[in-house]
């Protein structure tokens, strides 16, 4: 629990830090909302691979930086099991367009709560990434980390701190 009391923290300085310019009349704040699919290569065993669906609202506090909350739903898959790992993750984020406001990063943090085959414990997740945007289309690629959620060690205990790879491509528009 200190680790959610921690990110809740963390995100609540990062909110309060953050300087708006508002001296550019020539744009206009507002909302955007996305549904995204993403698929994954889970990192460490039991799983071999995620697949998801998302949906995320952006504020746009600026023309190069916004606010996200994301949430969904994903399924990390066990090969020949059915023993899969479903979550729902709950997640806000900082994005900030580098260059040509199309390429970005984008951080987020928050937590991934189990809903299947009794898995008992949820997890923080920190998510770092990299995406292109258009008007309508978001392509990005992140990193997951859950330190949470099970592994298969080598020596075949079962250890905690998984991790993927995700690709996502969403739909997008202006609210």
């Amino acid at each position: 629990m200190s680790r959610i009391n921690q990110f809740k923290s963390i995100a609540i300085l990062l909110l309060l830090s953050i300087n708006i310019n508002a001296q550019k009349p020539n744009y206009k704040q507002g909302f955007r909302l996305g549904f995204g699919l993403n698929t994954g290569y889970v990192l460490n065993k039991p799983f071999g691979f995620g697949l998801g669906t998302d949906a995320r609202l952006q504020f746009d506090l600026s023309k190069r930086y916004s606010l996200a909350l994301t949430t969904g739903f994903t399924n990390f898959f066990v090969a020949g099991e059915d023993n899969d790992l479903g979550f729902i993750p709950v997640k806000l984020g900082f994005k900030a367009f580098i260059w040509n406001d199309q390429f970005y990063v984008l951080g987020e943090g928050g937590a991934a709560f189990a809903v299947t085959n009794n898995y008992k414990k949820n997890s923080v997740i920190i998510a770092p990434g990299l995406g292109f945007a258009t008007k309508y289309i978001d392509l990005s690629i992140r990193y997951e980390h859950y330190p949470s959620f099970p592994v298969t060690n080598s020596d075949q205990t079962i250890g905690e701190g998984n991790g993927q790879l995700t690709l996502r491509l969403a739909y997008g528009f202006g609210l």
